[in-house]
């Protein structure tokens, strides 16, 4: 099987799993009952799915953690989320990160 055929397969693979999956709840003729339990972990999956990526991202570099404090994603990370505890939303610590994290990198090559 060719290289070009190889990908072709896999992302058809791929599409499947993703619609079954997707649309695993239309199928049953009943209603499938969640338990409240699952409900409340459902409702936080989200979060945990964002802060699996996130985190990793910032304390780590090239797979090792970070050696120094003198590194521009931390004090980023400090400036957006003291940001979002004195105004909730996402813009705002978005731009905040940027304002501390650009010039640290871009100026003093951190």
């Amino acid at each position: 099987m060719t290289d070009g055929w190889l990908g072709a397969v896999t992302i058809l693979g791929l599409a499947v799993v993703t619609f079954i999956a997707r649309n695993f709840f239309l199928f049953p003729d009943r209603e499938v009952k969640i338990p409240a339990w699952l409900q409340r972990g459902l409702k936080v999956a989200p979060l945990a799915a964002l802060a699996a990526v996130v985190v990793p991202e910032v304390i780590m570099t090239q797979g090792k953690l970070i050696a120094t404090w003198q590194d521009a994603r931390l004090p980023a990370v400090a400036a957006a989320s003291l940001y979002y505890l004195w105004r909730p939303g996402v813009l705002g610590p978005l731009l905040a990160g940027l304002a501390v994290f650009l010039p640290l990198r871009l100026l003093w090559g951190w």
